[in-house]
């Protein structure tokens, strides 16, 4: 957790795609860390890096939410795969 921790704080205001280790994927601006949870707030970009982000039943942007550090199986900025 501490590397995802230093990884997502460095990354702070970023764009990022963050993966679960269940596979379930999250596309969105890093608002806020803490030492359990990284907010993120989505942005619309979708998986194939137009359209809209899905996430929880809905399409469009949305307030940020958090996900677990203890969650995290990979985190990469979203840029690398949205050009």
């Amino acid at each position: 957790m501490e590397r995802y921790y230093h990884l997502c704080r460095n990354h702070q205001g970023k764009v990022v795609r963050i993966t679960e280790r269940g596979g379930r994927v999250h596309v969105g601006r890093i608002t806020r860390v803490t030492r359990d949870k990284v907010y993120i707030a989505p942005t619309g970009a979708g998986p194939r890096g137009f359209g809209y982000g899905y996430w929880g039943g809905y399409w469009g942007y949305g307030a940020a939410y958090g996900i677990s550090l203890g969650l995290i199986a990979g985190v990469a900025l979203a840029g690398l795969f949205f050009w």
